[in-house]
């Protein structure tokens, strides 16, 4: 009898995991046992639940899905990750394999890619839907408006306050969120936009008119 493939999905969006759900519950030998909707959660099912596979979304309310992932692979290194997100950027995927992803989906995935990155990672091999080029290509050090990575509503929230001189804190009570979220919001920036520094970052975001 062939090995029952266990997943588990973590994505803010129910949507989202309904149609992985889908997708995957109609493949052989496959059911998804879990789905948690932040990294809290997640942690605390992993503990209770059989994973061989875990597709991870990078954009999480708590902590960023690059930060779990790292959390994950050191605490079940057993389970197999599998990046799932909306982003191409070099800097997402190379980071999400740099903490331990085996793989990384671009969600329109179809559900022939989808079998074959799950088959791919239970392997052990490293499955990826963009061309590998893509990850190997040295990132351009030159910023235009037109090829600069689209932040989140909340990320332009965060970079506005932090233009403003406001502290991780400050942001956190401004935000009604933690200071940690805040610090990933940053973190996320300084990677999507391929700088070292906050006051690299707030030099961007002007000279681009992002703030």
């Amino acid at each position: 009898m062939m090995h029952m493939i266990s997943i588990f999905i973590v994505d803010d969006h129910p949507i989202v995991i309904e149609g992985l759900k889908s997708v995957i519950e109609k493949l052989d030998n496959h059911k998804v046992t879990g789905t948690a909707c932040n990294a809290v959660d997640t942690i605390n099912q992993l503990k209770k639940v059989q994973v061989d596979v875990l597709f991870l979304d990078i954009n999480l309310p708590d902590i960023s899905g690059i930060d779990l992932c790292k959390k994950v692979h050191k605490e079940f290194p057993g389970i197999k990750v599998l990046g799932i997100s909306t982003f191409r950027e070099r800097s997402y995927i190379s980071r999400m394999i740099e903490n331990g992803a085996l793989g990384y989906l671009i969600k329109s995935a179809s559900s022939g890619e989808i079998a074959e990155a799950i088959a791919s990672v239970m392997q052990g091999k490293l499955y990826m839907s963009l061309d590998m080029e893509h990850l190997l290509r040295p990132p351009s050090v030159v910023h235009s408006r037109d090829n600069l990575p689209e932040l989140t509503k909340r990320e332009k929230e965060v970079l506005h306050l932090i233009a403003e001189g406001l502290t991780n804190n400050q942001i956190a009570t401004k935000l009604f969120v933690s200071s940690s979220t805040v610090d990933s919001h940053r973190k996320n920036m300084l990677t999507k936009l391929s700088v070292n520094n906050t006051a690299a970052l707030i030099r961007l975001a002007v000279e681009q008119g992002l703030i």
